[in-house]
Protein backbone atom coordinates (compact mmCIF):
# COMPACT_ATOMS: atom_id res chain seq x y z
CA UNK A 1 0.00 0.00 0.00
CA UNK A 2 1.08 3.42 -1.02
CA UNK A 3 0.52 6.16 1.22
CA UNK A 4 -0.12 9.90 -0.36
CA UNK A 5 -1.47 13.12 1.43
CA UNK A 6 -3.79 13.91 -1.43
CA UNK A 7 -5.27 11.73 -4.19
CA UNK A 8 -6.64 13.45 -7.61
CA UNK A 9 -8.86 11.31 -9.99
CA UNK A 10 -9.08 12.84 -13.12
CA UNK A 11 -6.84 15.94 -14.28
CA UNK A 12 -9.53 18.33 -15.66
CA UNK A 13 -10.23 20.43 -12.62
CA UNK A 14 -7.88 18.45 -10.75
CA UNK A 15 -5.06 20.12 -11.77
CA UNK A 16 -5.94 22.94 -10.13
CA UNK A 17 -6.44 21.33 -6.98
CA UNK A 18 -3.04 19.06 -7.61
CA UNK A 19 -0.95 22.30 -8.26
CA UNK A 20 -2.38 24.18 -4.83
CA UNK A 21 -1.65 20.86 -3.24
CA UNK A 22 1.77 20.69 -4.39
CA UNK A 23 2.51 24.63 -3.53
CA UNK A 24 0.97 23.25 0.14
CA UNK A 25 3.93 20.52 0.19
CA UNK A 26 1.08 17.74 0.08
CA UNK A 27 2.32 14.00 -1.38
CA UNK A 28 -0.19 13.30 -4.44
CA UNK A 29 -1.20 11.06 -6.87
CA UNK A 30 -3.04 12.08 -9.73
CA UNK A 31 -5.08 9.65 -11.89
CA UNK A 32 -5.62 9.76 -15.36
CA UNK A 33 -6.84 7.42 -17.94
CA UNK A 34 -7.36 9.79 -20.99
CA UNK A 35 -5.32 12.81 -22.43
CA UNK A 36 -4.45 15.25 -19.48
CA UNK A 37 -6.30 18.34 -19.24
CA UNK A 38 -9.30 17.21 -19.35
CA UNK A 39 -12.62 17.44 -21.41
CA UNK A 40 -12.29 20.97 -22.01
CA UNK A 41 -8.69 20.89 -23.45
CA UNK A 42 -8.86 17.90 -25.50
CA UNK A 43 -12.58 17.08 -26.84
CA UNK A 44 -14.36 19.92 -25.89
CA UNK A 45 -14.57 23.81 -25.83
CA UNK A 46 -11.05 25.07 -26.56
CA UNK A 47 -10.63 22.28 -29.54
CA UNK A 48 -14.27 23.45 -30.62
CA UNK A 49 -13.53 27.08 -30.74
CA UNK A 50 -10.77 26.34 -33.29
CA UNK A 51 -13.47 25.46 -35.27
CA UNK A 52 -16.36 27.85 -34.27
CA UNK A 53 -14.15 30.99 -34.96
CA UNK A 54 -13.17 30.39 -38.60
CA UNK A 55 -17.19 29.47 -38.84
CA UNK A 56 -18.27 32.94 -37.36
CA UNK A 57 -15.98 34.45 -39.84
CA UNK A 58 -17.53 32.77 -43.00
CA UNK A 59 -21.44 33.68 -41.83
CA UNK A 60 -20.04 37.41 -41.41
CA UNK A 61 -18.14 37.38 -44.57
CA UNK A 62 -21.88 36.00 -45.94
CA UNK A 63 -23.30 39.11 -44.74
CA UNK A 64 -20.82 41.66 -45.26
CA UNK A 65 -22.90 42.77 -48.49
CA UNK A 66 -24.85 44.81 -45.96
CA UNK A 67 -22.41 47.54 -44.78
CA UNK A 68 -21.22 47.61 -48.66
CA UNK A 69 -17.79 44.88 -48.46
CA UNK A 70 -18.40 42.45 -51.17
CA UNK A 71 -16.18 38.83 -51.04
CA UNK A 72 -15.92 36.10 -53.04
CA UNK A 73 -17.08 32.78 -51.60
CA UNK A 74 -14.33 32.01 -48.49
CA UNK A 75 -12.71 28.99 -49.05
CA UNK A 76 -11.98 26.47 -46.56
CA UNK A 77 -8.74 24.76 -45.76
CA UNK A 78 -10.21 22.04 -43.76
CA UNK A 79 -6.74 21.09 -42.92
CA UNK A 80 -5.13 23.83 -42.03
CA UNK A 81 -8.34 24.36 -39.49
CA UNK A 82 -7.34 20.98 -38.57
CA UNK A 83 -4.06 21.67 -37.86
CA UNK A 84 -4.52 24.60 -35.75
CA UNK A 85 -7.09 22.15 -33.58
CA UNK A 86 -4.42 19.48 -32.94
CA UNK A 87 -2.12 21.85 -31.83
CA UNK A 88 -4.41 23.28 -28.74
CA UNK A 89 -5.14 19.85 -28.16
CA UNK A 90 -1.79 18.35 -28.53
CA UNK A 91 -1.03 20.31 -25.36
CA UNK A 92 -1.98 17.67 -23.35
CA UNK A 93 1.25 15.80 -23.64
CA UNK A 94 3.11 18.77 -22.76
CA UNK A 95 0.97 18.87 -19.29
CA UNK A 96 2.05 14.82 -19.17
CA UNK A 97 5.46 15.22 -19.22
CA UNK A 98 5.93 18.15 -16.96
CA UNK A 99 3.50 16.26 -14.52
CA UNK A 100 5.81 13.43 -14.80
CA UNK A 101 8.83 15.59 -13.96
CA UNK A 102 7.30 17.32 -10.88
CA UNK A 103 8.78 16.29 -7.61
CA UNK A 104 6.20 15.25 -4.91
CA UNK A 105 3.67 13.99 -7.54
CA UNK A 106 3.11 10.39 -8.73
CA UNK A 107 1.44 10.02 -11.98
CA UNK A 108 -0.79 6.93 -13.01
CA UNK A 109 -2.23 6.31 -16.31
CA UNK A 110 -5.62 4.60 -15.98
CA UNK A 111 -9.13 3.89 -14.04
CA UNK A 112 -9.27 4.27 -10.57
CA UNK A 113 -11.49 1.67 -8.73
CA UNK A 114 -12.11 1.97 -5.13
CA UNK A 115 -11.32 -0.38 -2.81
CA UNK A 116 -12.15 1.34 0.05
CA UNK A 117 -12.83 4.45 2.00
CA UNK A 118 -9.90 6.44 0.61
CA UNK A 119 -8.68 3.94 -1.00
CA UNK A 120 -7.95 3.01 -4.86
CA UNK A 121 -6.43 0.79 -7.29
CA UNK A 122 -5.45 2.14 -10.54
CA UNK A 123 -6.70 -0.57 -13.64
CA UNK A 124 -3.81 -0.15 -17.04
CA UNK A 125 -5.69 -0.31 -20.15
CA UNK A 126 -3.67 -3.57 -20.22
CA UNK A 127 -4.96 -5.14 -18.21
CA UNK A 128 -2.19 -4.59 -14.82
CA UNK A 129 -3.41 -3.14 -11.54
CA UNK A 130 -1.36 -1.20 -9.83
CA UNK A 131 -0.56 -1.21 -5.86
CA UNK A 132 -3.15 -0.41 -3.59
CA UNK A 133 -3.38 3.78 -2.61
CA UNK A 134 -4.13 5.45 -0.19
CA UNK A 135 -4.94 8.98 1.07
CA UNK A 136 -6.22 11.40 3.68
CA UNK A 137 -7.58 13.19 0.75
CA UNK A 138 -9.77 12.13 -2.69
CA UNK A 139 -10.99 14.52 -5.42
CA UNK A 140 -12.87 12.73 -7.66
CA UNK A 141 -13.06 15.18 -10.66
CA UNK A 142 -13.63 12.03 -13.37
CA UNK A 143 -16.01 13.95 -15.65
CA UNK A 144 -18.52 12.73 -17.97
CA UNK A 145 -19.05 11.16 -21.35
CA UNK A 146 -21.94 11.08 -24.02
CA UNK A 147 -24.70 9.72 -23.41
CA UNK A 148 -26.16 7.19 -26.10
CA UNK A 149 -29.76 6.76 -26.12
CA UNK A 150 -31.22 3.39 -27.36
CA UNK A 151 -31.54 3.75 -30.88
CA UNK A 152 -32.85 0.24 -32.55
CA UNK A 153 -29.62 -0.34 -35.31
CA UNK A 154 -27.25 2.99 -34.11
CA UNK A 155 -24.22 0.45 -33.38
CA UNK A 156 -24.77 -1.35 -36.98
CA UNK A 157 -24.98 1.81 -38.75
CA UNK A 158 -22.18 3.91 -36.80
CA UNK A 159 -21.94 7.15 -35.31
CA UNK A 160 -19.33 9.31 -33.27
CA UNK A 161 -19.83 11.55 -30.82
CA UNK A 162 -17.92 14.65 -28.97
CA UNK A 163 -14.76 12.33 -28.02
CA UNK A 164 -14.75 9.77 -31.27
CA UNK A 165 -15.10 13.57 -33.36
CA UNK A 166 -12.21 15.19 -31.48
CA UNK A 167 -10.01 11.45 -32.10
CA UNK A 168 -9.73 8.76 -34.64
CA UNK A 169 -13.20 9.87 -36.46
CA UNK A 170 -12.24 13.78 -37.24
CA UNK A 171 -12.95 13.58 -41.08
CA UNK A 172 -10.33 14.56 -43.96
CA UNK A 173 -13.10 17.03 -45.31
CA UNK A 174 -16.27 18.30 -43.61
CA UNK A 175 -19.43 15.83 -44.80
CA UNK A 176 -21.51 16.27 -47.50
CA UNK A 177 -24.35 15.97 -44.97
CA UNK A 178 -25.08 15.21 -41.19
CA UNK A 179 -27.63 14.83 -39.03
CA UNK A 180 -27.02 15.46 -35.23
CA UNK A 181 -29.32 13.57 -32.05
CA UNK A 182 -30.03 16.51 -29.64
CA UNK A 183 -30.48 20.24 -30.08
CA UNK A 184 -28.41 21.38 -26.68
CA UNK A 185 -25.28 23.60 -26.64
CA UNK A 186 -23.00 20.46 -28.13
CA UNK A 187 -25.37 20.25 -30.92
CA UNK A 188 -25.85 23.69 -31.41
CA UNK A 189 -22.36 24.53 -31.43
CA UNK A 190 -21.37 21.67 -34.17
CA UNK A 191 -24.45 22.67 -36.38
CA UNK A 192 -22.98 26.12 -36.72
CA UNK A 193 -19.64 25.15 -37.61
CA UNK A 194 -20.40 22.65 -40.34
CA UNK A 195 -23.50 24.53 -41.58
CA UNK A 196 -20.41 27.38 -42.21
CA UNK A 197 -18.56 24.70 -43.81
CA UNK A 198 -21.02 23.21 -46.42
CA UNK A 199 -22.45 20.54 -44.86
CA UNK A 200 -25.82 19.98 -44.80
CA UNK A 201 -27.10 19.43 -41.55
CA UNK A 202 -29.98 18.04 -39.74
CA UNK A 203 -30.81 18.75 -35.69
CA UNK A 204 -33.57 15.94 -34.10
CA UNK A 205 -34.85 17.45 -30.87
CA UNK A 206 -37.09 15.72 -28.61
CA UNK A 207 -37.79 19.06 -26.79
CA UNK A 208 -40.20 21.70 -28.00
CA UNK A 209 -36.94 23.74 -28.75
CA UNK A 210 -32.95 23.97 -29.36
CA UNK A 211 -31.43 24.58 -26.89
CA UNK A 212 -34.18 24.24 -24.32
CA UNK A 213 -31.98 25.70 -20.92
CA UNK A 214 -32.06 29.06 -22.78
CA UNK A 215 -34.99 31.28 -22.57
CA UNK A 216 -37.66 30.24 -24.89
CA UNK A 217 -37.80 33.84 -26.52
CA UNK A 218 -33.63 33.28 -27.33
CA UNK A 219 -34.29 29.72 -28.35
CA UNK A 220 -36.72 30.83 -31.27
CA UNK A 221 -34.56 33.34 -32.07
CA UNK A 222 -31.90 31.04 -33.12
CA UNK A 223 -33.96 28.04 -34.57
CA UNK A 224 -35.06 31.38 -37.25
CA UNK A 225 -31.65 31.97 -37.72
CA UNK A 226 -30.85 28.18 -38.06
CA UNK A 227 -33.53 28.11 -40.90
CA UNK A 228 -31.90 31.12 -42.96
CA UNK A 229 -28.68 29.73 -42.52
CA UNK A 230 -29.94 26.50 -44.38
CA UNK A 231 -30.20 24.01 -40.80
CA UNK A 232 -33.13 21.75 -40.92
CA UNK A 233 -34.31 21.59 -37.49
CA UNK A 234 -36.75 18.90 -36.13
CA UNK A 235 -38.13 19.43 -32.65
CA UNK A 236 -40.39 17.25 -30.65
CA UNK A 237 -39.60 13.98 -32.44
CA UNK A 238 -37.79 11.05 -31.17
CA UNK A 239 -34.56 9.33 -33.13
CA UNK A 240 -36.40 5.40 -33.36
CA UNK A 241 -34.00 3.13 -35.65
CA UNK A 242 -31.01 3.88 -37.94
CA UNK A 243 -29.06 2.05 -40.51
CA UNK A 244 -27.94 2.31 -43.91
CA UNK A 245 -29.36 2.43 -47.30
CA UNK A 246 -28.25 0.77 -50.49
CA UNK A 247 -25.95 4.07 -51.46
CA UNK A 248 -24.18 4.11 -48.27
CA UNK A 249 -25.61 6.87 -46.38
CA UNK A 250 -26.70 6.34 -42.87
CA UNK A 251 -30.67 6.81 -42.13
CA UNK A 252 -32.57 8.06 -39.16
CA UNK A 253 -35.95 7.55 -38.41
CA UNK A 254 -37.64 9.50 -36.56
CA UNK A 255 -41.08 9.87 -34.87
CA UNK A 256 -43.05 13.12 -33.82
CA UNK A 257 -43.62 12.52 -30.22
CA UNK A 258 -47.11 14.18 -30.13
CA UNK A 259 -48.79 12.40 -33.67
CA UNK A 260 -46.99 9.37 -33.94
CA UNK A 261 -45.83 10.36 -37.62
CA UNK A 262 -42.32 8.95 -39.06
CA UNK A 263 -39.62 10.35 -41.44
CA UNK A 264 -36.24 8.59 -42.58
CA UNK A 265 -33.30 11.09 -42.85
CA UNK A 266 -30.40 9.87 -44.25
CA UNK A 267 -26.66 11.61 -44.53
CA UNK A 268 -23.49 10.95 -44.77
CA UNK A 269 -23.04 10.47 -40.71
CA UNK A 270 -24.59 10.58 -37.86
CA UNK A 271 -23.66 12.92 -34.55
CA UNK A 272 -24.85 11.70 -31.46
CA UNK A 273 -25.28 14.96 -28.96
CA UNK A 274 -28.31 13.90 -26.53
CA UNK A 275 -26.44 14.39 -22.95
CA UNK A 276 -24.07 13.49 -20.87
CA UNK A 277 -23.42 10.47 -18.40
CA UNK A 278 -21.43 10.72 -15.39
CA UNK A 279 -17.96 8.58 -15.23
CA UNK A 280 -18.69 7.38 -11.81
CA UNK A 281 -20.19 3.94 -12.83
CA UNK A 282 -16.19 2.95 -13.32
CA UNK A 283 -15.29 3.33 -9.76
CA UNK A 284 -17.03 1.03 -7.53
CA UNK A 285 -17.98 3.96 -5.36
CA UNK A 286 -20.07 1.77 -3.73
CA UNK A 287 -17.11 0.41 -1.74
CA UNK A 288 -16.54 3.72 -0.85
CA UNK A 289 -19.30 4.55 0.98
CA UNK A 290 -19.65 7.73 -1.38
CA UNK A 291 -23.22 8.13 -2.12
CA UNK A 292 -24.98 9.01 -5.90
CA UNK A 293 -27.98 10.06 -7.09
CA UNK A 294 -30.81 8.85 -9.37
CA UNK A 295 -28.29 9.48 -12.32
CA UNK A 296 -25.03 8.27 -11.25
CA UNK A 297 -23.62 11.46 -10.31
CA UNK A 298 -22.06 12.69 -6.98
CA UNK A 299 -23.91 13.38 -3.78
CA UNK A 300 -21.77 16.89 -2.05
CA UNK A 301 -22.50 19.48 0.64
CA UNK A 302 -22.11 22.69 -0.14
CA UNK A 303 -18.45 22.42 1.15
CA UNK A 304 -18.11 19.40 -1.59
CA UNK A 305 -17.51 16.95 0.39
CA UNK A 306 -18.97 13.32 -0.61
CA UNK A 307 -20.83 11.17 2.02
CA UNK A 308 -17.38 9.51 3.03
CA UNK A 309 -15.66 12.17 4.95
CA UNK A 310 -12.64 12.99 3.19
CA UNK A 311 -13.44 12.45 -0.25
CA UNK A 312 -14.80 15.37 -2.52
CA UNK A 313 -16.14 15.68 -5.50
CA UNK A 314 -15.77 18.78 -8.25
CA UNK A 315 -16.99 19.56 -11.46
CA UNK A 316 -18.92 17.56 -14.05
CA UNK A 317 -18.67 14.25 -11.88
CA UNK A 318 -21.28 16.08 -8.56
CA UNK A 319 -23.52 17.11 -11.35
CA UNK A 320 -24.19 20.90 -10.35
CA UNK A 321 -23.56 22.71 -13.87
CA UNK A 322 -21.70 21.10 -16.24
CA UNK A 323 -19.20 23.59 -17.13
CA UNK A 324 -15.80 24.48 -16.96
CA UNK A 325 -15.68 27.29 -15.42
CA UNK A 326 -18.12 26.12 -12.81
CA UNK A 327 -15.19 23.43 -12.10
CA UNK A 328 -12.63 25.69 -11.81
CA UNK A 329 -14.50 27.99 -9.27
CA UNK A 330 -15.14 24.61 -7.33
CA UNK A 331 -11.64 23.56 -7.39
CA UNK A 332 -10.24 27.06 -6.10
CA UNK A 333 -12.70 27.26 -3.25
CA UNK A 334 -12.33 23.57 -2.45
CA UNK A 335 -8.11 24.37 -2.39
CA UNK A 336 -9.00 27.30 -0.07
CA UNK A 337 -10.73 25.23 2.56
CA UNK A 338 -8.58 22.18 2.22
CA UNK A 339 -5.12 23.51 2.38
CA UNK A 340 -5.56 27.10 3.34
CA UNK A 341 -7.82 27.26 6.51
CA UNK A 342 -11.14 28.24 4.98
CA UNK A 343 -14.21 27.77 5.79
CA UNK A 344 -15.80 29.06 2.55
CA UNK A 345 -19.29 27.37 0.64
CA UNK A 346 -19.43 26.96 -2.73
CA UNK A 347 -22.83 29.40 -4.56
CA UNK A 348 -24.56 28.68 -7.37
CA UNK A 349 -26.77 31.65 -7.23
CA UNK A 350 -24.71 33.25 -10.32
CA UNK A 351 -23.65 30.52 -12.78
CA UNK A 352 -22.88 31.40 -16.63
CA UNK A 353 -22.48 30.25 -19.55
CA UNK A 354 -22.33 30.99 -23.27
CA UNK A 355 -23.07 28.78 -26.40
CA UNK A 356 -21.28 29.69 -29.21
CA UNK A 357 -23.11 28.75 -32.38
CA UNK A 358 -24.23 31.35 -34.34
CA UNK A 359 -26.13 33.84 -33.24
CA UNK A 360 -23.92 33.72 -30.02
CA UNK A 361 -25.82 32.95 -26.61
CA UNK A 362 -24.62 34.46 -23.11
CA UNK A 363 -26.75 33.17 -20.35
CA UNK A 364 -26.63 34.08 -16.64
CA UNK A 365 -29.72 33.37 -13.76
CA UNK A 366 -33.13 32.78 -14.16
CA UNK A 367 -35.49 32.82 -17.28
CA UNK A 368 -38.71 34.78 -17.52
CA UNK A 369 -40.43 31.42 -17.13
CA UNK A 370 -38.07 30.58 -14.14
CA UNK A 371 -39.21 33.87 -12.67
CA UNK A 372 -42.49 33.93 -13.07
CA UNK A 373 -42.97 30.13 -12.03
CA UNK A 374 -41.45 31.35 -8.89
CA UNK A 375 -44.22 33.35 -8.82
CA UNK A 376 -41.24 36.64 -8.73
CA UNK A 377 -43.13 39.64 -9.88
CA UNK A 378 -40.58 40.59 -12.24
CA UNK A 379 -39.44 43.50 -14.96
CA UNK A 380 -37.58 42.88 -18.06
CA UNK A 381 -35.43 45.17 -19.89
CA UNK A 382 -34.79 44.75 -23.55
CA UNK A 383 -32.42 46.35 -26.12
CA UNK A 384 -31.44 45.30 -29.89
CA UNK A 385 -28.59 45.59 -31.91
CA UNK A 386 -30.05 48.18 -34.45
CA UNK A 387 -30.87 50.39 -31.67
CA UNK A 388 -27.31 51.14 -30.73
CA UNK A 389 -24.61 52.57 -32.94
CA UNK A 390 -22.18 49.25 -32.56
CA UNK A 391 -24.75 47.72 -33.84
CA UNK A 392 -25.95 50.23 -36.81
CA UNK A 393 -22.14 50.39 -37.92
CA UNK A 394 -22.36 46.52 -37.90
CA UNK A 395 -25.43 46.35 -40.44
CA UNK A 396 -28.30 45.45 -38.04
CA UNK A 397 -31.52 47.18 -39.02
CA UNK A 398 -34.83 47.34 -37.21
CA UNK A 399 -37.18 44.63 -37.70
CA UNK A 400 -34.74 42.09 -39.69
CA UNK A 401 -35.13 38.84 -38.66
CA UNK A 402 -31.17 38.93 -37.65
CA UNK A 403 -31.70 41.70 -35.25
CA UNK A 404 -30.50 39.96 -31.73
CA UNK A 405 -31.34 41.39 -28.62
CA UNK A 406 -30.33 41.69 -24.79
CA UNK A 407 -32.80 40.50 -22.49
CA UNK A 408 -32.33 41.68 -18.25
CA UNK A 409 -34.75 40.43 -15.86
CA UNK A 410 -35.10 42.17 -12.51
CA UNK A 411 -36.81 42.04 -9.34
CA UNK A 412 -39.16 45.08 -7.74
CA UNK A 413 -35.64 46.01 -5.90
CA UNK A 414 -33.83 46.18 -9.62
CA UNK A 415 -31.67 43.27 -8.54
CA UNK A 416 -30.34 40.95 -11.15
CA UNK A 417 -32.61 37.65 -11.76
CA UNK A 418 -31.82 36.81 -15.10
CA UNK A 419 -29.37 38.51 -17.87
CA UNK A 420 -29.41 37.14 -21.56
CA UNK A 421 -28.25 37.90 -24.93
CA UNK A 422 -28.45 36.23 -28.42
CA UNK A 423 -25.91 38.12 -30.70
CA UNK A 424 -22.37 39.34 -31.58
CA UNK A 425 -20.31 38.88 -28.03
CA UNK A 426 -22.99 37.86 -26.29
CA UNK A 427 -21.15 36.16 -23.90
CA UNK A 428 -18.64 39.36 -22.99
CA UNK A 429 -22.21 41.08 -22.72
CA UNK A 430 -23.14 38.64 -20.42
CA UNK A 431 -20.86 38.49 -17.71
CA UNK A 432 -20.87 42.04 -16.05
CA UNK A 433 -24.16 40.98 -14.63
CA UNK A 434 -22.44 38.05 -13.16
CA UNK A 435 -20.39 40.61 -11.34
CA UNK A 436 -23.42 42.49 -10.33
CA UNK A 437 -25.39 39.81 -8.98
CA UNK A 438 -21.94 38.48 -6.68
CA UNK A 439 -21.66 42.34 -5.63
CA UNK A 440 -21.98 42.83 -2.37
CA UNK A 441 -23.59 40.79 0.17
CA UNK A 442 -26.22 38.31 -1.46
CA UNK A 443 -29.66 37.36 0.18
CA UNK A 444 -28.53 34.07 0.52
CA UNK A 445 -25.49 34.71 2.53
CA UNK A 446 -27.74 37.29 4.73
CA UNK A 447 -30.20 34.53 5.11
CA UNK A 448 -27.87 32.41 6.28
CA UNK A 449 -26.01 34.68 8.97
CA UNK A 450 -29.70 35.37 10.31
CA UNK A 451 -30.61 32.09 10.66
CA UNK A 452 -27.53 30.98 12.20
CA UNK A 453 -27.82 34.07 14.94
CA UNK A 454 -31.46 33.11 15.47
CA UNK A 455 -32.75 35.60 13.48
CA UNK A 456 -36.32 35.37 10.94
CA UNK A 457 -36.65 36.67 7.31
CA UNK A 458 -37.89 39.56 8.31
CA UNK A 459 -34.42 40.48 9.83
CA UNK A 460 -32.83 39.67 7.00
CA UNK A 461 -35.07 41.97 4.79
CA UNK A 462 -33.84 44.78 7.02
CA UNK A 463 -30.12 43.77 6.79
CA UNK A 464 -30.95 43.57 3.04
CA UNK A 465 -32.17 47.24 3.34
CA UNK A 466 -28.61 48.36 4.63
CA UNK A 467 -26.90 47.59 1.41
CA UNK A 468 -29.30 48.78 -1.30
CA UNK A 469 -27.22 48.23 -4.50
CA UNK A 470 -25.93 45.19 -3.81
CA UNK A 471 -26.63 42.82 -6.51
CA UNK A 472 -28.48 45.19 -8.21
CA UNK A 473 -28.32 47.24 -11.73
CA UNK A 474 -28.08 50.80 -10.23
CA UNK A 475 -24.21 50.97 -9.99
CA UNK A 476 -24.57 50.51 -13.89
CA UNK A 477 -27.69 53.06 -13.93
CA UNK A 478 -25.24 55.49 -12.47
CA UNK A 479 -22.02 54.58 -14.41
CA UNK A 480 -20.85 56.45 -18.26
CA UNK A 481 -20.77 53.63 -20.29
CA UNK A 482 -18.27 54.41 -23.35
CA UNK A 483 -19.99 55.50 -26.76
CA UNK A 484 -20.35 53.96 -29.08
CA UNK A 485 -19.67 50.72 -27.87
CA UNK A 486 -21.35 47.02 -27.74
CA UNK A 487 -21.84 47.74 -23.60
CA UNK A 488 -24.87 50.25 -24.42
CA UNK A 489 -26.67 47.04 -25.86
CA UNK A 490 -27.37 46.00 -22.19
CA UNK A 491 -26.70 49.13 -19.85
CA UNK A 492 -29.47 51.09 -22.37
CA UNK A 493 -31.49 48.45 -22.12
CA UNK A 494 -31.77 49.45 -18.15
CA UNK A 495 -33.70 52.77 -19.59
CA UNK A 496 -36.59 51.00 -19.64
CA UNK A 497 -38.01 48.26 -18.08
CA UNK A 498 -41.81 46.58 -18.61
CA UNK A 499 -42.95 45.87 -15.21
CA UNK A 500 -45.46 43.22 -14.15
CA UNK A 501 -48.70 45.16 -13.17
CA UNK A 502 -49.68 42.69 -10.53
Amino acid sequence: MKKYDVIILGSGSGLVVLEEAVASGKKCAIVEKSKFGGTCLTRGCIPSKMLVYPADLIREAETASRIGLEFSPPRLNFKRVGERMWCQINVSSSIEASLKRQPGVDVYKGTAEFTGPRSIVVKTDDGGTSDELTADIIVVAVGVRSFIPPISGLEAAGYITYESFFGPAFPDEPWESLIIVGGGAIGAEFAHIFSAFGTKVTIVEMKEHIIPTEDEEISSFVERQFAMAGISVLTGVRAVSAGLNDTGKKTLKVEKIKTGEAVTLEASEIFIASGVRPNTDQLRLDLAGVKTDSRGFIITDEYLETSQPGTYATGDANGKYLFRHTANYEASVLCENLFYGGNRRVSYDAVPWAIFTHPQVGHVGLTEREARERGLSIGIARNRYSEIASGIAMGYKSGAPDDGFAKIILDRDMRVLGAHVVGPNAATLVQPFVFMMNSGVSYNELKSACIASGGDTESCSKLLSLCPEAGTVRPALKSMVIHPSMSELTVWALGSVEWDNS
